[in-house]
This record gives structure tokens, C-alpha cells and sequence, in this order.
């Protein structure tokens, strides 16, 4: 999960899983599986930057659950 800000301020937190692909235009539009588009004020490097680091985060927490450090 990222933490993203939509255009009019309100916090949202994205299942990363669910991006499809990030449209580039004067705003970051984030498309989903689903459909449906959130766009977003991070810019498309900082999103992927985002869901870098979470699947980082993942790939560790399972790397400990299976005794893998």
C-alpha cells in the first residue's frame, strides 16, 4: 500500500498491486485494473519510486516469515 494525495488535498492510500500503468500529463493520472483513473499531485517518478520501496518492504517481510534474512 502507498500513500498518494489527490488533486484536491484528501490523503488516499493505493493498493500498488492495482496499477495498471501512470499516464503522464500536466497531472499524474493512475490507472487501475478496475478502470477506474485517481489522479494523483506526486508526479509519475515519485509514485514508482513509492511502490519500489513497498515491494522492497514486502519482498523482506516474506524473506523473514520463511526464516530468510
Amino acid at each position: 500500500m502507498i500513500y498518494l494525495t489527490r488533486l484536491n488535498q484528501s490523503a488516499i492510500v493505493l493498493n500498488a498491486d492495482l496499477i495498471e500503468h501512470i499516464e503522464l500529463s500536466p497531472d499524474t493520472i493512475i490507472c487501475l485494473t478496475s478502470g477506474e483513473k485517481i489522479r494523483v499531485q506526486e508526479k509519475s517518478d515519485e509514485v514508482i519510486r513509492r511502490v519500489v520501496e513497498w515491494r522492497k518492504r514486502i519482498s523482506l517481510n516474506e524473506g523473514e516469515s520463511n526464516g530468510k534474512t
